[in-house]
């Protein structure tokens, strides 16, 4: 080990992206591959859209100069885009209550450095998406982990109040809840929001709502009346424009303020933010894909219902979460382990997480395969 390195990090589990599509060193034995296991959109941009990046990139871009680092184009088309999800609402939200970061994961970070960077602790609820964890250890901020109700996958609340007033040295100095939940798919509940409602204003309260195209419920109506409380959201999901990584927070503008100073410069490529402005421009055009994504997810869900071994869960994502009821040849673990790598050696790449397999919903002709291959299992 480097003298120089810190102790903690020689150990750590770094966040694992997916192989490349037709890997077969990584146990893919067919060149037909469905990537399944990222969340993604299945659709590419239209070629319209395309045409118009490309007309872009080649007449108004310098690549010699460097991006708008100030994002105020952008931030005025994204807090335009908010209102309209703050239904039966005035015009709450101006550039002022917005950030950009190079995916949601850049913006974690600087709310992670502004609110806990020595000098307090993160709570999450396992299973939950990963990167607020790794995040946290990159940064040597520590991690409190509660668990979850194994049947509706709410978040154990008599447990996290506990270790809200019991975490001291570093105390409890934010929240990260996903809305609704990767990898269970699962929105808050009533309960959830209540205790979250009811948590000091000294507690930043984090709500990633990167799935909220797909269920349509958001939380940034309340964001008024609690300036801890910050909604994460993404392009990278239903805008489909994974591959450009930008994401945004919407918050108090003295949270915002601070956010600013802390993020990297010029921290958005060019292209990215054309990117972003043509999908928010082309938005009826992009997000009609949703109702398929949904028929779609409903077509799974049924099918995978009719196998007495599967449990799947409700979603309100793009995705489903299914778990395997107990068999007496293996134990759940084993089992979804083996799932997983039948499913990985036919073509269809899922997530394994939380005792489950997180699976996107795709296309048409994805999903069935899916379907298929996991009968065949």
């Amino acid at each position: 080990m480097l003298p120089f390195v810190r102790k903690d990090l020689v150990d750590f589990a770094a966040y694992k992206p997916h192989p490349g599509g037709g890997d077969k060193s990584d146990g893919v034995s067919t060149t037909q591959v469905d990537r399944l296991d990222t969340n993604e959109s299945p659709y590419d941009l239209p070629p319209e859209l395309k045409e118009k990046l490309a007309w872009t990139y080649q007449r108004l871009i310098e690549t010699n100069r460097y991006p708008d680092g100030g994002h105020q184009t952008l931030r005025d088309a994204i807090a335009e885009y908010v209102n309209e999800s703050a239904r039966g609402l005035p015009s709450l939200f101006t550039a002022a209550n917005m950030t950009v970061g190079n995916g949601s994961d850049e913006i974690i970070r600087s709310l992670l450095i502004a609110s806990c960077l020595g000098e307090g602790s993160i709570l999450v609820a396992q299973p939950t998406f990963s990167m607020y964890a790794i995040l946290a250890q990159t940064l040597g901020i520590p991690v409190v982990k509660v668990g979850r109700n194994e049947e509706n996958f709410e978040i154990d609340l008599q447990a996290a109040q506990l270790a809200l007033e019991k975490t001291q040295n570093p105390p409890i100095r934010a929240v990260f809840v996903v809305h609704p939940n990767s990898p269970t798919a699962n929105p808050l509940t009533a309960a959830e929001l209540t205790w979250l409602r009811s948590l000091s204003e000294q507690i930043l309260v984090v709500i990633d709502e990167a799935y909220f195209e797909f269920s349509q419920t958001t939380l940034v109506n309340e964001l008024l009346q609690h300036s801890n409380w910050v909604v994460l959201r993404t392009f990278s999901k239903a805008f489909r424009l994974a591959a450009m990584r930008v994401g945004y927070c919407i918050a108090h503008p003295e949270l915002i303020t601070i956010l600013e100073k802390v993020r990297l410069p010029y921290n958005i490529p060019s292209f990215s933010i054309a990117a972003a402005l043509v999908a928010l421009q082309n938005r009826k055009l992009l997000l009609q894909s949703i109702s398929q994504t949904l028929s779609e997810r409903t077509k799974i869900i049924h099918a995978l219902s009719q196998n007495p071994v599967f449990q799947v869960a409700p979603s309100a994502a793009n995705f489903i979460f299914l778990r395997l009821k107990p068999t007496d040849s293996l134990s759940k673990d084993a089992a979804i382990k083996s799932l997983h790598q039948k499913l990985k050696a036919s073509g269809t790449l899922v997530r394994e997480v939380g005792g489950g397999l997180r699976i996107t919903v795709g296309t048409i002709e994805e999903n069935d395969r899916t379907l298929n291959h996991l009968n065949l299992c």
